[in-house]
Formats: structure tokens, C-alpha cells, sequence
């Protein structure tokens, strides 16, 4: 449940900033990072946040999602996956 608040939380404050900003490009906020904070959901509640964050209009907007876990990534438009390995991390980006 608190990470399902953060998220709404984080979310609203995002937008409520950019209704602060119109006019202003050089206050605009175009990026937002989520990092983890879905391993402890369930799937039912997993599935309710990424069909919220699939719904949501980002209007030229770009939302970074963090995570390990691969049905997140699956439901993901584009992905940058960042595999480590010992002799140095290779980077593969899905568009």
C-alpha cells in the first residue's frame, strides 16, 4: 500500500507542476524517474498501477521506470535493459 501511495503521490506532483510551468519551458518538468518500489505489489495490484501508468497522458513527457521485474519490463513501450556481467555491463535499447 505505501508504494502504491508514493507512486500516486509522485505521479500527482507531477502533474501538478506542470500545470505551474505553462508558459515557463524553462521550468517544465519532461522527465520522471520511477525507481523500483513494485516487487512488494501483488500482481493484481502490479497490473492496476502499470495500466494506470499506460493510461495516463505523458504529453511529451518521458517517465523512466526502474525495475527487476521482467512482467514490468514486458508491458514497458521502449526498454533500456542494462545487463551486468564481470567483465562489464553490456546495454541493449528496445524502441
Amino acid at each position: 500500500e505505501s508504494s502504491f501511495a508514493s507512486l500516486s503521490l509522485a505521479l500527482a506532483l507531477a502533474e501538478s507542476l506542470s500545470r505551474f510551468t505553462i508558459g515557463r519551458e524553462d521550468l517544465r518538468l519532461e522527465s520522471l524517474f520511477l525507481d523500483e518500489g513494485f516487487s512488494t505489489l501483488d500482481a493484481e495490484t502490479l497490473d492496476v498501477v502499470l495500466a494506470g501508468l499506460e493510461a495516463l497522458d505523458w504529453q511529451d513527457r518521458l517517465v523512466g521506470v526502474i525495475s527487476h521485474i521482467p512482467e514490468l519490463s514486458e508491458r514497458m513501450e521502449a526498454r533500456v535493459v542494462v545487463r551486468k556481467a564481470l567483465g562489464g555491463s553490456t546495454v541493449e535499447v528496445d524502441l
